[in-house]
């Protein structure tokens, strides 16, 4: 994860944290486990596990967004993905794993034709290797949880000014 973001001074509350997933999909269930823990860091971050389509409606009128998602890209399990969506569309990679009907790319596409897709969109991704139902996350994703929480933190506290 190599793009920087600079500080404008606006705080946490301009900033919505998601994660996303199904509780009973093994690694899909990641972007939900980030989302805990960050609430257990004192972070307002929400769950999402039903109809992307009714994502829209929970970022609806802002400006500054965070999604947590598993994904399957083909690389390592474990690897985190940091993507600034907000500008371009989303790799294939967050569309073929959904278990939830509407992936997370197809969502942020139909925000952005609809002109509702908040002006800065970063999105995180974990690496799963295991979407079969079924409770709890394979090692590697179980790993990479906390290394993408300490991500977060230090994203939601700063602007999406993203230079690459």
């Amino acid at each position: 994860m190599r793009d920087s973001l600079s500080q404008t001074g606006r705080g946490a509350s301009s900033v919505i944290v998601i994660g996303l997933g199904n509780e009973f999909r093994h690694d899909d269930a990641a972007g939900l486990i980030v989302a805990r823990r960050l609430r257990e860091a004192r972070v307002a971050a929400l769950e999402h596990d039903g109809d992307f389509a009714a994502l829209l409606e929970k970022w609806k009128g802002i400006n500054d967004l965070i999604l947590i998602d598993a994904i399957s890209s083909g690389a390592e399990a474990g690897t985190l993905h940091r993507i600034n969506a907000g500008s371009a569309p989303l790799p294939s990679a967050f569309s073929s794993t959904s278990t939830h009907g509407l992936g997370l790319a197809d969502a942020i596409g139909l925000s952005r034709a609809l002109g509702t897709l908040p002006s800065h969109v970063l999105v995180f991704g974990v690496e799963g290797s295991d979407f079969t139902p079924g409770i709890g996350l394979s090692p590697p994703v179980d790993r990479a949880i906390a290394p993408l929480v300490q991500e977060v933190l230090l994203y939601k506290d700063i602007s999406f000014e993203i230079k690459f």
